[in-house]
């Protein structure tokens, strides 16, 4: 299948993270969870974004693109909120299959970036009513997606959780959400991990509904 880079979120390499690799090992990828934080693992988002803004982004972001240097061209780049920006980050400066972005999305001038690499497929997954989703930081994305050539699929599901496929945040836990998002992730790997298909999907998914 494929090699894939996952990022985790700005609480940590959380249950969430370890399940989300399992799923995609069982579909046959290669998966290397990348941890910045050595081992910590935060329980709420103050305390944590504290953590990561006292690292700094940029240090956050160098380290992200060092943790996949010795994965081969065509993986795919994967990450849940923070991470997702981490992937985002990776996905324009190293060549890419695909960009799995799970509830983030970061505007290209916020990292620094001139344009989407050119052709590079991406799907995105937020809830509806995820506390932390910024409209137009995902209306960027996928203009810069689609400027370049690229499929980016935006599904949107029912809810109000952040990360709403973690069982160890009962709070925002969705099982009914995270079967439909492993259902379109796990697709998605398999089409853009294909002989011949890195950077020339121009599917565009519906929302979910």
């Amino acid at each position: 299948m494929t090699d894939i880079a996952l990022f985790h979120s700005v609480l940590g390499v959380r249950p969430g993270i370890t399940a989300a690799a399992e799923r995609l090992r069982s579909a046959g990828h290669d998966v290397l969870v990348v941890d910045q934080y050595d081992g910590l693992v935060f329980d709420d988002y103050e305390t944590a974004g504290a953590h990561a803004g006292k690292i700094g982004y940029p240090v956050l972001m160098s380290a992200a693109l060092d943790a996949v240097a010795g994965l081969p061209e065509g993986f795919v780049a994967a990450g849940f909120s923070n991470g997702a920006g981490m992937a985002e980050f990776v996905a324009t400066q190293r060549r890419c299959a695909g960009l799995l972005l799970f509830s983030g999305a970061l505007p290209l001038q916020m990292l620094g970036v001139d344009r989407w690499p050119q052709g590079l497929p991406a799907q995105l997954h937020y809830t509806e009513g995820d506390p932390f989703r910024q409209q137009e930081w995902i209306d960027s994305v996928v203009a810069d997606a689609r400027r370049a050539g690229a499929g980016i699929e935006v599904h949107d599901h029912p809810g109000t959780g952040h990360l709403f496929t973690d069982p160890s945040l009962p709070a925002e836990y969705d099982a009914a959400a995270t079967e439909v998002l492993w259902e379109r992730a796990l697709d998605f790997c398999a089409r853009v991990a294909a002989p011949g298909s890195a950077r020339t999907s121009t599917r565009t998914g519906p929302p979910v509904t």
